[in-house]
């Protein structure tokens, strides 16, 4: 019988990290939704995060450590073999004022200072889909600078739907590494918002919010004018939309929402929204409901994180054992010369 999607990240998505040497650094790192993928997969992780609320989720759930700290270019960190990271994507979104490099909150210079400082083996960093279009420019510059340090580059937009995410959620994944690599492949099942929340989603627990008829009423017209052909509902047979801190924390007529068997709309639950970024419920957040939302938002799914990070352990160890294997292939050639 098939693992339910529940029981599978509840079960899956856990720290295992007991046994490895290999330390991971994760830069600007939320609520520590890459560190939950890659301490899964068997990673150690120490994170670094600005906000005092999504560190604190990181220290109470993971087995690593996240200083709540304000990188800058410079910043002393430990020897590590692997950093990830999600540096700030205000400057790029395409709902933001894409200021790009010309943004205060850009934090590429930050992320590859720390390349060049801690020489890792492997890098990666995720950011939005429109790194690539609308800031092309950037992104060829961010990818020079990365090659100049002698890295090869991989980089693909990811669809977390075809890694076992119950959302549509594009973003940019770029790999850094020294010889070769490849990101996981699709796989074929996709999984459902009912898969996810199809126990909770027509159920009115304490604390739920319901839209107001005025809301209803902007929607409708917003549906409207923007040719909306299906309500933008959460649906029990499809994935998710994207889900964002704007559509999960503010009242706006994007927002998240599911529609009850009364035809009352209620706002998502945190434990929704978090199931649906594949976070376990075992899965903690601190600070107010909007900071939990905003840390819901911002994160990389764990699962989609999970598998990137299966991927990078497999590379690694092929890389350690070629490197091994030139070694012995030298002393033989010097051996065989005396």
């Amino acid at each position: 019988m098939e693992m339910s999607f529940l029981s599978n990240i509840n079960e899956l998505l856990k720290p295992d990290n007991s046994n490895s040497e290999l330390l991971v650094l994760d830069l600007f790192a939320g609520c520590g939704g890459l560190s939950l993928g890659f301490e899964a997969a068997g990673f150690k992780t120490v994170g670094y995060e600005m906000n005092k609320a999504a560190s604190d989720t990181y220290n109470k759930n993971l087995s690593g450590t996240c200083y709540n700290e304000k990188l800058t270019v410079g910043y002393k960190y430990p020897n590590a073999d692997i950093i990830i990271g999600g540096p700030p994507c205000q400057p790029f979104s395409i709902r933001g004022v894409q200021k790009g490099m010309g943004d205060a909150r850009d934090g590429f210079p930050i992320f590859i200072d720390a390349i060049k400082t801690v020489k890792p083996k492997f890098f990666m960093f995720e950011n939005v889909r429109n790194l690539m279009y609308s800031h092309r420019w950037y992104f060829e510059l961010i990818l020079k600078d990365l090659k100049k340090l002698g890295y090869n580059i991989t980089f693909e937009c990811l669809n977390a739907v075809n890694y076992g995410v119950p959302q549509n959620r594009e973003r940019l994944i770029v790999v850094g590494h020294k010889n070769s690599f490849s990101l996981p492949k699709k796989e074929m099942r996709r999984v459902c918002v009912e898969d996810a929340i199809g126990d909770l989603m027509y159920t009115t627990p304490e604390g739920s919010k319901f839209l107001t008829k005025s809301q209803d009423e902007y929607i409708a017209k917003y549906e409207k004018a923007s040719c909306c052909k299906v309500p933008r509902d959460l649906h029990p047979d499809k994935p998710a939309r994207t889900l964002t801190c704007r559509n999960l924390a503010g009242a706006t007529s994007d927002m998240q929402r599911i529609k009850l068997k009364d035809g009352r709309r209620r706002r998502l639950l945190h434990k929704e929204a978090a199931r649906l970024q594949s976070f376990p419920d075992w899965f903690e957040f601190c600070g107010n409901e909007t900071e939990r939302f905003n840390q819901i938002g911002n994160a990389v799914p764990p699962l989609l994180a999970y598998k990137i990070a299966l991927a990078i352990k497999e590379a690694y160890y092929g890389l350690c054992e070629q490197s091994k294997n030139n070694y012995y292939s030298e002393e033989l050639t010097l051996l065989e010369a005396m």
